[in-house]
């Protein structure tokens, strides 16, 4: 048995699929020019029955003209082998099991220059601008810890991404003992002056630098709170941090919020916006530019759903208990079950996600990013089908999705569905 345990994963992917494709497509890649240069090569017609030049010259025309077309035909079928070999390839490095995902794909083990343009897009006001104005956000947290002071009083807590510094304030207004944020974003100087103008600085101590790399003034903490939510939830992976900060500062009984988070998805039929999205590359003022939708699908797209798109129920795929949560628990694979509403086409597959402060909480609280619910940042992620899938009402639509963190990227997704057969990689970044 061959090993390819010291080649990059692309050499292996291209010898893997030479010789997966060789067999079924009739291909090599060193038969290529080989074909094409015998189907091109001159041939000599001799003139032994008395015609005159010109019929000569005619028949010498016709075959040339016959062996252009199996040269072309041959070049064709050449090109598609070789298509098929890269899509062979790129599935063989992009979709391997999520099992053979290592911990060096963990957000813990970035150097800071690998994760400055992440931080970096922290540092300018505006995007904390939008996080405080999405109230369904911001003012979830703020219920949460208003409404369950019991929690917060006299507690040390952790505010892991703190950023502007909005649910530390939170936490010291709700009677907490002492509460440390940290952001390694440029933003931390700006909350430290809002600290300062809000006279919390005896209570709230800001530190700048990643969770995984500063030393905390306390080695253990109560409560470790976190906004750390992306598109799809898991974008950007700043899970990671907060499962890093409650592995090593939580104290034993403590608790980290939000607690509970859950993914869904549902099934969207809108032909009209799969038209614009794709069939608007076949007219392009006049010009072909089919060949731009393999670049369009395989990108997840972050919009807010019209509700009247919507043609099934939804289904769970992931849950996810911050309070015993691990890494490896965020890349996964889950079968799904749509039950479809209304006969029509399915043109997309939409995920979102539901957010719950449960945990010892005298009053509750929860919000959804889902699109019959009051629109947040994060809106819906939407993963357009390249065709259209016919279904029927009360049709049990059977899928798999798998999610894992893209190799190059842990902070990006790469999100593989299947459904009736058809499956497709797209990519969050």
């Amino acid at each position: 048995m061959t090993s390819f345990t010291n080649c990059p994963k692309t050499e292996i992917a291209i010898l893997v699929a030479y010789y997966v494709y060789k067999p079924v497509f009739g291909f090599s890649p060193l038969s290529v020019s080989t074909d094409t240069e015998e189907l091109c090569e001159p041939r000599d017609i001799l003139c032994s029955n008395g015609l005159n030049d010109t019929t000569v010259l005619l028949k010498q025309l016709k075959h040339a003209e016959d062996r252009a077309r199996l040269a072309e035909a041959a070049f064709a079928r050449a090109q598609d082998d070789l298509q098929k070999m890269r899509q062979f390839a790129q599935d063989f490095v992009m979709n391997a099991d999520v099992g053979s995902s290592s911990s060096s794909n963990t957000i813990a083990d970035l150097h800071e220059d690998e994760d400055g343009v992440y931080f970096s897009s922290y540092g300018h006001y505006g995007i904390h601008e939008e996080m405080l104005k999405d109230k369904v956000r911001t003012e979830s947290y703020r219920d949460f810890i208003y409404q369950n002071p019991h929690i917060f009083k006299d507690k040390v807590v952790l505010d892991v991404g703190c950023g502007t510094g909005i649910l530390s304030m939170f936490a010291a207004k709700a009677g907490a003992k002492k509460v440390i944020g940290v952001d390694q974003s440029e933003i931390i100087y700006q909350a430290m002056d809002i600290i300062r103008l809000n006279k919390l600085e005896n209570t709230i101590t800001l530190i700048k630098g990643r969770i995984e790399e500063v030393d905390l003034p306390l080695e253990k903490v109560d409560v470790i709170i976190s906004e750390w939510m992306g598109y799809f939830l898991l974008f950007e992976s700043m899970l990671d941090s907060v499962i890093y900060a409650k592995d090593k500062y939580l104290a034993e009984g403590g608790s980290v919020y939000p607690d509970v988070c859950t993914i869904s998805l549902v099934a969207v039929g809108d032909m009209n916006k799969h038209r614009e999205k794709l069939l608007f590359w076949e007219d392009v003022y006049g010009f072909d530019m089919s060949c731009m939708k393999k670049a369009v699908i395989p990108e997840a797209v972050v919009e807010v759903l019209d509700p009247s798109t919507l043609i099934s129920e939804t289904s769970i795929i992931k849950r996810i208990d911050c309070n015993t949560a691990s890494t490896p628990d965020l890349e996964f694979s889950s079968e799904f079950i749509l039950t479809i509403r209304t006969s029509t086409k399915c043109t997309a597959i939409a995920g979102y996600f539901d957010i719950f402060f449960e945990k010892d909480c005298h009053n509750k609280v929860l919000f959804s990013t889902g699109p019959l619910c009051t629109k947040t940042h994060w809106k819906q992620t939407v993963f357009l089908l390249e065709e259209p899938i016919p279904v029927e009402a009360g049709e049990a639509l059977r899928g798999k999705i798998t999610v894992r963190k893209n190799r190059k990227d842990p902070r990006s997704l790469v999100i593989t569905l299947l459904v009736k057969d058809v499956k497709q990689t797209y990519s969050l970044q």
